[in-house]
């Protein structure tokens, strides 16, 4: 088979890395155009888990599973012959920007601009298109991603938030709603978040209208810290048994973490929660130090009802996703 990875911005190493070191690919792609590495007869089954499943690397954006090659004279017929194949497509754009355009303008409209958060992602099958030169292109109808190339940016706050790590919370839990159908946290809802300082998810939960109880050694921003939707402890939340919190805060049913740690730490807590209830929403950040251990990190991927994701907002790190299981 041919396959396309399209790489996060600036990812492509890392990319090729997890080709190699998470599933012992070590074929060089056939072409590369831009952050698009383009194989050839590509060994379909190194990407299979043990169950058979399908895997995708996390650090791609978008996965093109049945690419084409088209050569075309006019930007009309370039459209046209997408169009006849599906309604749908998103351009991934590194040269010809200005005629990939015109030819975006001729195809049905998708919505390519920033979003406003909550946003409602239609869980449509889009396909995928790079212009290589002013005649030739490569698409495929077929992608591994809901999202317009893959891209998922939010219409930023510059004013209230207390950090940037804010549009980190609207993309996960964009993306939890989008995997799972999993509803916001909304005023029904008893979210703890470690490590919170300076406040950016905590800001996000409580603009959702969920209680928080929110636990580091350094405070939150001071409208934060004010907030009565917000309640505070100065203490080192991983040392926090559950039974503690739902004492002093209740039974919650949201647990987030973007702390700075070792991923075996990470676990070892997230599995201390999920022993005492498996019925949790949690979304926590992996965040890598050094060198990636590929097989801690399929420790996280094989705990039931979650899913690893690389977003947009992340960097040199994954975001771990549970959702609670319906009854």
């Amino acid at each position: 088979m041919n396959i396309a990875f399209l790489s996060f911005p600036q990812s492509v190493s890392i990319l090729l890395s997890e080709l190699e070191k998470r599933f012992g690919i070590t074929q060089k792609p056939t072409k590369q155009y831009g952050e698009l590495l383009y194989f050839e007869n590509f060994n379909e089954k190194l990407l299979k888990n043990s169950e058979g499943i399908t895997q995708y690397p996390y650090w791609a954006k978008t996965t093109m599973t049945e690419p084409f090659f088209l050569r075309f004279e006019t930007i009309s017929q370039a459209a046209g012959h997408l169009k006849n194949l599906q309604r749908n497509w998103a351009p991934y754009q590194f040269t010809c920007f200005r005629r990939a355009q015109l030819i975006q303008d001729k195809l049905p409209y998708i919505n390519l601009k920033d979003r406003k958060f909550p946003v409602e992602i239609p869980a449509s099958p889009i396909g995928l298109y790079t212009l290589i030169d002013e005649h030739n292109l490569i698409a495929s109808t077929k992608t591994t991603s809901f999202l317009p190339a893959g891209t998922l940016h939010f219409i930023e706050d510059h004013e209230n938030p207390p950090s940037r790590a804010y549009l980190k919370i609207q993309e996960s839990l964009t993306m939890a709603h989008l995997l799972n159908g999993t509803p916001l946290p909304d005023e029904n809802s008893l979210c703890f978040e470690a490590g919170a300082c300076p406040g950016g998810w905590t800001w996000v939960l409580a603009g959702l209208g969920a209680k928080v109880f929110a636990v580091d050694r350094a405070e939150l921003a001071p409208s934060l810290m004010q907030n009565p939707r917000i309640k505070f402890l100065a203490h080192d939340a991983f040392t926090l048994k559950p039974q503690e919190i739902s004492e002093q805060f209740g039974e919650v049913d949201w647990i987030f973490s973007d702390v700075i740690c070792y991923p075996e730490r990470l676990f070892e807590w997230i599995l201390k929660w999920l022993d005492y209830n498996q019925n949790l929403n949690m979304i926590c950040t992996i965040k890598m130090q050094g060198e990636i251990d590929w097989p801690l990190i399929q420790k996280f991927a094989d705990i039931p009802q979650s899913h690893i994701v690389h977003l947009n907002y992340n960097k040199h790190e994954l975001t771990w996703i549970h959702t609670k299981k319906e009854n």
